[in-house]
């Protein structure tokens, strides 16, 4: 199991942040979360990589129980994406740099990285179609430049589990399609973690993506296969409004009138 969560609620002031969750993601599966702001995403993350613990209920992963295991030892086995990392990160360090810092889950490095290390992280970027960015620094490439640099990042300790945090976030069409290119290619890998992809866009949700969780107001509307979920009558209920929902090419986009 790489996650089992059993009747969760976390709440703050008296107030519900998750409430009554219950989410199992089976080793080879590969999910989408969807939500709007503010359905709880973020919360359900941080609770996943350990730095939020839920007020009730039972959470384990990657086989480790909160409460009876090393929460940073847990982290290493978890990459993590995310476009607010970028802002931590320090923007001189060059590509392959940033790409090394993964192994150690560190912002910088601390001490001149290993020639095997050098070459994962050289393998990583070129799997991800920037190997010719190595050498650039990291504050002089384009966001979505970035966020596949941030992707071998999350690889670099070889995790078990890959969480991808809304990585298409500020990205232009063409680039979006590129990094959603990657990350297919990358899925299809025999070495792949499992991928866990956060979105509010369903033409994200990419075929590789068999499972999808719809969450709203911190619950769980409703989880499942993909083909399943991602239907006119299930987003309609979703959203909460009146919705159109076409599939072409394997991927899912949803039109409505306000």
């Amino acid at each position: 199991m790489i996650i089992n969560i059993e009747n969760v609620s976390i709440w703050r002031d008296s107030k519900y942040i998750l409430k009554d969750m219950s989410w199992k993601v089976q080793k080879g599966e590969h999910w989408a979360i969807l939500g709007l702001n503010g359905s709880g995403k973020t919360t359900l993350l941080n609770m996943i990589n350990g730095y939020i613990f839920p007020s009730r209920g039972d959470v384990s992963v990657l086989g480790k129980q909160f409460g009876r295991y090393d929460l940073r030892e847990l982290r290493k086995s978890i990459g993590w994406v995310s476009t607010a990392l970028q802002e931590r990160l320090y923007g001189n360090e060059t590509a392959m740099e940033i790409v090394i810092s993964g192994k150690y889950a560190s912002i910088g490095l601390f001490n001149e990285p290993l020639e095997e290390d050098k070459d994962y992280a050289l393998e990583l970027l070129s799997s991800l179609d920037c190997g010719i960015l190595a050498n650039r620094r990291y504050n002089t490439l384009s966001q979505g430049e970035k966020q596949r640099v941030l992707i071998a990042r999350g690889l670099m300790s070889k995790p078990k589990l890959l969480i991808l945090d809304e990585p298409c976030s500020g990205l232009d069409i063409f680039s979006r399609e590129k990094l959603l290119k990657s990350i297919e290619v990358m899925s299809r890998s025999k070495d792949s973690p499992t991928l866990v992809y956060v979105t509010h866009q369903t033409e994200e949700i990419l075929p590789t993506f068999s499972h999808t969780l719809l969450m709203r107001r911190g619950e769980i509307h409703s989880s499942g296969y993909t083909q399943d979920l991602l239907t006119k009558d299930n987003l309609t209920d979703f959203f909460e409004t009146e919705v159109n929902c076409s599939r072409s090419n394997e991927r899912y986009s949803v039109e409505f009138d306000l």
